[in-house]
């Protein structure tokens, strides 16, 4: 004879496991749900860092001419420019703009974009004189000048041409930063933007204490 306690303690050991499957099986779906929910959050996030439109692109063709034409002339410091504050002056802007230049590039093959390069930019007047160009660029014959200055007349000139064509960039930046949407061309616009604002300034002091 089986004793009423026996059976008792059997049923609640019964329904004890019964209950611990199911809360095995309710943690087990929690953490599946939470698992899909991180994924597709992940993927979101993902998917948005990706977005691009037509502003990035833009700006991604444009600025890749326009740090070219800055490295063209900072490469023309070295063997031109006498003072050592415009040589290393020089020396950071091609630094900064050749890495910068390979990653626009490569964001324009992943957005399927053409790379126009120096050719393709609108120059805004390349076969006139002065400066006044689009996005601060210079003209056939501002290059020409400065490439045949040398010494003192050199450096007062690259300063003068260089905050010109900070100032666009600049301009460029800011228009980025307003109409963008790739998380990474904003940030880099950002950079640009403060990093040469940062130049112009000090452009601006050293040309005057050249007496320019």
């Amino acid at each position: 004879m089986i004793r009423p306690t026996r059976v008792f303690a059997g049923a609640l050991l019964a329904g004890a496991l019964v209950l611990a499957g199911c809360a095995d099986d309710s943690v087990a779906s929690h953490m599946d749900s939470m698992e899909s929910g991180s994924a597709e959050s992940t993927s979101t996030s993902d998917s948005e860092d990706a977005a691009f439109n037509d502003a990035d692109v833009a700006f991604a063709q444009g600025m890749i001419p326009h740090h070219q034409q800055a490295i063209e002339m900072a490469q023309m410091a070295e063997s031109r420019a006498e003072d050592s504050r415009v040589l290393d002056l020089a020396s950071r802007i091609e630094a900064a703009q050749q890495p910068e230049i390979d990653t626009l590039t490569g964001w324009l093959e992943e957005w399927g974009a053409e790379d126009s390069g120096m050719e393709g930019m609108d120059h805004g007047g390349m076969d006139h004189g002065g400066m006044d160009h689009g996005g601060g660029m210079m003209s056939e014959e501002d290059m020409n000048a400065l490439m045949a200055a040398s010494g003192a007349e050199f450096d007062r000139l690259f300063l003068e041409q260089m905050i010109e064509h900070h100032t666009g960039a600049v301009e460029m930046a800011v228009t980025e930063s307003a109409e963008g949407q790739n998380t990474d061309a904003i940030a880099m616009a950002e950079t640009i933007r403060d990093t040469q604002n940062a130049e112009i300034a000090e452009m601006r002091q050293l040309l005057t204490e050249l007496g320019g």
